[in-house]
């Protein structure tokens, strides 16, 4: 695979490090892969190559170069993959609960990417050896759909969807208490809590705006079905904002209430990426996936009633 060059404009007024923004960049690439590549000079400004700490002002033109991918040193595993749908360029697949989407230091095997690289050898390069051709990720023990891209051009034009909230991403879960209002919609911004770095939370400086939209579909006595669509994807935007209003997902050991918020004895939230809707990269086909409630969910809905 040859060199993939991207060129943009940064906007103007910005005042931001050149590590930073290349990070919001469509590509959803890591801090840790952009410092790669300033140091590699694969990515100037106005031609020039600049530290990963310079300033950006506004106005200059960024060249970043993708280079030729590197030697995966991820060992490929014969897991069962649930894909609902493969061509050359994308794949989209049902992610289980307990399932860690690509390796991490300490878990470098049982994770998604470890079966891709079983399944098929043609995997986007950008976002490195550890994630090839993740786009976005849900949650460990969040189950259901992601897309992976099978090439470069395709991870970017994918990220730029998402980077234009224009992919339609559509969750179910149960959350404790009795949701009141029948919909709604939750705007708040989402950054790294200031305490736990472990956890996300709704904090006003080093933040990112997040947008939840909310529909109920069934209340129980003490617990509430809701439907969720997501109109940006921050990391646990779902629970962080669910535990906010007071009605954190049932099982979170995170922003759940431990043990105590569990009684069904899951592995974790009860959360489901339930619809994936994309414009095809290469077709322009508009495509939309849904993939059923697992199996432990609906037992747990079935209980309830």
């Amino acid at each position: 695979m040859s060199k993939q060059k991207f060129d943009y404009l940064v906007p103007l007024e910005t005042d931001q490090r050149l590590d930073q923004f290349c990070c919001t960049l469509p590509g959803e690439y890591s801090r840790e892969y952009v410092k790669r590549l300033i140091t590699a000079g694969e990515i100037l400004i106005d031609g020039q190559k600049k530290k990963a700490s310079y300033r950006l002002k506004g106005g200059e033109s960024i060249s970043l170069t993708i280079p030729e991918p590197e030697e995966c040193h991820i060992r490929p595993e014969n897991i069962a993959l649930a894909i609902i749908y493969e061509d050359d360029d994308v794949i989209v697949v049902n992610k289980p609960q307990g399932m860690v989407v690509h390796p991490a230091p300490g878990n470098h095997s049982g994770t998604l990417v470890n079966g891709l690289l079983y399944h098929t050898k043609d995997l986007s390069n950008i976002n490195g050896v550890m994630r090839p051709g993740i786009i976005h990720r849900i949650d460990k023990d969040t189950s259901g759909l992601l897309m992976v891209a099978k090439n470069d051009c395709a991870h970017h034009n994918l990220s730029e969807q998402l980077q234009e909230h224009t992919i339609l991403r559509r969750y179910y879960g149960l959350v404790k208490g009795v949701v009141k209002p029948s919909k709604g919609t939750v705007d708040m911004p989402i950054g790294r809590h200031p305490l736990d770095r472990i956890k996300m939370a709704v904090v006003e400086k080093n933040s990112k705006a997040a947008i939840t939209h909310f529909e109920v579909i069934k209340r129980f006595a003490r617990y509430t079905f809701v439907r969720f669509q997501l109109e940006t994807g921050r990391t646990h935007q779902i629970r962080v904002h669910m535990e906010k209003i007071g009605h954190p997902l049932a099982g979170d050991p995170l922003y759940g209430k431990g043990d105590k918020n569990n009684p069904f004895k899951t592995q974790g939230q009860c959360l489901h990426a339930q619809t994936l809707g994309f414009i095809h990269p290469r077709t322009g086909e508009k495509l939309v996936f849904k993939a059923p409630l697992p199996q432990s969910f609906v037992e747990i809905l079935k209980g309830l009633k």
